[in-house]
């Protein structure tokens, strides 16, 4: 089994996509009106309109997730949470280095998802930290 991406559905797929564009720097592949995403090295994420999913009968809804955090590993933290401009309320978590040494700032996209972008330790920022597994 080969892991192949993320999916978001979402009723404003425009906002959504312009927003993940800010975060990666990069332009989002459209192969279709209602889908976009964005490949890379580690994972892809996929932002899909609700209009992808009529068929399975109201068992996504956009807008409501509350247990998931979509990740990505950044150079600077601080420099990407500034270049996102995020509104007050939507920070979750201000740059912070945790205790286990990586430095993690948590933003919500435009649905509402929490966004982890972090960095991993360096030994200038955490002196003998080692970064756990898993936490972020």
């Amino acid at each position: 089994m080969s892991f192949a991406s993320i999916r978001i559905v979402t009723d404003d797929l425009d906002g959504l996509v312009a927003f993940y564009e800010r975060v990666t720097g990069r332009q989002a592949e459209r192969p279709a009106p209602v889908f976009a995403q964005f490949s890379g090295p580690g994972a892809n994420l996929a932002i899909a309109s609700t209009a992808t999913v009529t068929m399975l009968g109201g068992a996504l809804a956009p807008a409501t997730n509350r247990s998931v955090f979509i990740e990505f590993e950044v150079a600077d933290v601080d420099a990407a949470l500034a270049r996102l401009e995020p509104e007050r309320e939507d920070v979750v978590l201000e740059p912070t280095t945790m205790p286990w040494g990586n430095r993690s700032a948590l933003v919500r996209d435009p649905d509402g998802n929490v966004v982890n972008l972090f960095s991993t330790p360096t030994t200038d920022r955490a002196e003998g930290a080692t970064p756990v597994p898993g936490r972020r």
